[in-house]
């Protein structure tokens, strides 16, 4: 059974009109750029759905933009995301897509542009009550929420890859609330992503590097 809390219904502390369109919407636009190594200095949102729909009039379109600025969904600054976007070099860009049928109505692609060139695609979904997931990463289905510590590994779908990195989980004494493994195709591209509800050391990065078929990591504390 599923229970439902006050919390769920009411929201969290927020700035704006909507759990779902505004709270949603900055917490997944944080999440992303919590997973970019270096400041964004583009970024481009495709809305789908209802984000499509309503996205002006329920601030969808500052909230978004707030959270790619670093804000929190409390934050008083949203409101002024366009003008504090300008004065810190952040370029930006909304494409509506009324067409293409989502899962959740909910739905925005995040293409962002990092100053030191780094690029990364992420869809976040807001999935009501100001709670979010993000779905995909450049192009590969994923799921996780943001509620825990999370680490994300870009790797080849390769033996002993897992084993390595749950090996250097335990050897930092990390305990694991959830750990999936997400690829394309066998053999191709696969993100490894762990939650954790308690910090993950930084000092574990660079010991899972030590796999030649560890290419990338995304740490996002909480």
């Amino acid at each position: 059974m599923n229970f439902l809390s006050i919390f769920d219904v009411i929201g969290p502390n927020m700035i704006g009109p909507s759990s779902s369109h505004t709270a949603g919407a900055v917490s997944m636009a944080l999440l992303a750029r919590k997973m970019c190594p270096s400041p964004i200095s583009r970024v481009t949102f495709t809305l789908y759905g209802s984000f499509a729909k309503t996205y002006r009039g329920h601030g969808t379109d500052r909230a978004l933009l707030g959270g790619v600025l670093g804000f929190a969904t409390d934050d008083a600054r949203i409101r002024d995301s366009f003008s504090l976007a300008r004065e810190a070099s952040v370029e930006y860009e909304y494409i509506v897509d009324e067409k293409t049928v989502m899962d959740h109505p909910n739905t925005a692609d995040m293409d962002i542009l990092c100053v030191d060139g780094y690029r990364l695609l992420v869809r976040g979904v807001s999935v009501g009550g100001g709670k979010v997931k993000i779905v995909r990463i450049n192009e590969i289905d994923v799921e996780f929420t943001g509620e825990y510590s999370t680490l994300i590994v870009r790797q080849t779908d390769k033996p002993g890859v897992v084993a390595h990195i749950t090996q250097c989980l335990s050897n930092h004494n990390v305990n694991i609330a959830f750990m999936r493994m997400f690829r394309e195709d066998k053999g191709a591209t696969a993100y490894t992503v762990v939650e954790s509800d308690e910090p993950i050391p930084d000092s574990i990065l660079q010991e899972m590097k030590e796999n030649a078929y560890v290419h990338e990591l995304m740490l996002i504390q909480i």
